[in-house]
């Protein structure tokens, strides 16, 4: 969705054009899997006097309009991206938290078969994956393990 796609894009799920709207749908494209307070502080620098719950209520319609899409790893704060539907996971770093896309695991939906869901009564309308790992900036450098276990004294 590209900047002159925004206005559309709204009204194309059925909802008004503001500049709040814009403001954070404009900042998400810019700032792909952005927090809340990210996108609280960047969209009120953007849509001057929308206030903290305003950008709140903005995340919650879009995101129930279909045009973003709420990230919520476990024990991590939730990120926004844009909903482009272009069927992609994320990779969250148990470090420092940075969430990257990475392509589906399949490469085509469904990424996961919902049957076992179904069979115990679950209309199932999405699916997530997320792995988690240590990103190449958090994760240790070998050979500084190998050169400390070789420096040590030996008691």
């Amino acid at each position: 969705m590209s900047t002159t796609d925004l206005a559309p894009a709204l009204r194309g799920a059925g909802l008004r054009v503001t500049r709040p709207r814009l403001a954070v749908l404009g900042l998400l494209q810019e700032n792909p899997h952005a927090d809340a307070a990210q996108v609280v502080a960047l969209a009120r620098r953007r849509a001057d006097g929308i206030s903290v719950q305003g950008v709140y209520d903005v995340l919650s319609v879009l995101c129930g309009a279909g045009l973003v899409r709420r990230i919520q790893p476990a024990h991590a704060v939730a990120r926004y991206e844009l909903d482009l539907g272009d069927n992609h996971h994320h990779v969250v770093c148990r470090s420092c938290d940075v969430l990257v896309d990475v392509p589906c695991a399949v490469g085509s939906a469904p990424c996961l078969d919902p049957a076992p869901a179904l069979s115990v009564g679950f209309d199932v309308d999405e699916a997530e994956v997320i792995y988690w790992g240590l990103c190449p900036d958090c994760r240790p450098d070998p050979s500084a393990a190998r050169m400390s276990t070789t420096t040590k004294e030996k008691v």
